[in-house]
């Protein structure tokens, strides 16, 4: 079909126009990289290697960004003894807040429950005990007793419950982990790894701040049985305030730990260590590395401005966009003035636009090193445009792309 001269004449005048607008961009769609602080790299403080500590496996974490400090054997799948109760903890804190058990709600003790081998709260057979009790031997003193009851009140039964374990672990990504009960007795197939127990730790962590608190409890009172917390941390260092010990002879001594010093907060992941002194001292040396030799640096803000691209056939032509969430990375002491950032987008971004829509990424670099890169989204909803700038755009698109 032929197109009218008229039209023609505006489209190709049209196209010319955009095609010499497109050249003048605002200086704020591409912000230039952090500069470098003069010799911030030569000034730095240099890091030396992880310490060799007892341990078949072990990772250390920063927490909330999960990078990785130091580790050995990280994915190796490994028996995790009473750190399984961790992954218990976590499934019974979701009952908690979604309202399915109460804190003051009384469990029945089962058979089942009572005989449990291993450690034990000296639950009675029979008697009616308040879950807030039942959650405190479960974490402070590693009951297994308390630890079934718990299972049998949420899943029915115990293998019920296990299933909401294994289903709970494939969500948060934990991969190569499988349990076959609640309490972490040894089997087979019950087994995780170092870089699983991390993410599982941030995970409780970071989805139930309201229950972290029976981590740190140094001591367990019930039937007039007073039983310390096994973790040794606890009392050697102030800023460790959970998590989990465990033990059995094919998991050997293994060891959970988080700490905060500052505005730092640390896990260590300790599995297969010698002696109850070995995973204490290995996670001790591991936290004592990471928080000596590096830092947590703040990069963005949640919600923070950090472009304002253009945005076709919209109401507005240039809208804002940032990270959902406050942007932190841990780096080497004193590199911080090397940071640098870089924002990247869609160049041809159309709306509508809702502001869980990546749009591009922040690019983090330190020291020459790709450090981290986090999604962009619109700070605020992008509505389509009038008639007139769909129109108009569509014209500026179809100009680019030929």
């Amino acid at each position: 079909m032929k197109v009218p001269a008229f039209l023609s004449t505006l489209l190709a005048a049209l196209g010319t126009f955009y095609a010499l607008q497109a050249l003048a961009v605002p200086a704020s769609v591409t912000p230039a990289p952090t500069p470098a602080a003069n010799g911030a790299l030569e000034q730095s403080t240099p890091v030396p290697t992880a310490p060799d500590v007892q341990a078949g496996a072990y990772l250390l974490v920063d927490f909330p960004s999960g990078q990785i400090l130091a580790s050995r054997n990280p994915d190796a799948r490994m028996a995790p003894a009473s750190l399984t109760k961790l992954m218990t903890c976590y499934v019974v804190f979701h009952a908690l807040k979604t309202g399915t058990l109460k804190l003051s709600e009384p469990v029945t003790i089962s058979e089942h429950a009572w005989r449990a081998e291993g450690s034990r709260t000296f639950l009675k057979v029979g008697s009616q005990v308040p879950a807030e009790v039942l959650v405190e031997g479960m974490i402070v003193q590693s009951g297994n007793d308390a630890t079934i009851a718990l299972a049998e009140r949420i899943g029915g039964t115990e293998p019920a419950f296990v299933q909401l374990m294994n289903e709970y672990a494939r969500r948060l990504g934990m991969t190569s982990t499988h349990f076959d009960d609640s309490t972490g007795l040894p089997s087979p197939t019950h087994y995780t790894t170092a870089h699983d127990l991390a993410l599982l730790a941030s995970a409780l962590i970071r989805d139930y701040p309201e229950y972290y608190h029976w981590f740190s409890m140094r001591q367990f009172l019930w039937n007039n049985i007073r039983q310390e917390n096994r973790n040794g941390l606890l009392g050697r260092d102030p800023s460790v305030d959970g998590m989990k010990t465990g033990h059995t002879d094919a998991a050997g001594y293994c060891l959970v730990t988080s700490a905060k010093r500052g505005n730092m907060r640390l896990i260590a992941v300790v599995l297969d260590s010698p002696s109850i002194k070995g995973r204490e001292d290995a996670s001790a040396a591991l936290l004592n590395y990471g928080f000596t030799f590096y830092e947590t640096v703040s990069v963005e803000r949640a919600g923070t401005t950090v472009l304002r691209p253009r945005v076709y056939k919209a109401s507005e032509e240039y809208y804002p966009v940032g990270p959902a969430r406050d942007v932190s990375i841990v780096i080497p002491r004193d590199e911080a003035g090397s940071i640098q950032t870089t924002a990247l987008v869609n160049p041809q971004l159309v709306a509508p636009l809702s502001t869980t829509t990546p749009v591009g990424q922040l690019q983090i670099v330190v020291g020459g090193r790709p450090v981290q890169s986090v999604p962009l989204y619109p700070i605020r909803a992008v509505p389509q445009g009038g008639l007139w700038s769909r129109f108009s755009d569509g014209v500026r698109l179809w100009w680019h792309r030929h």
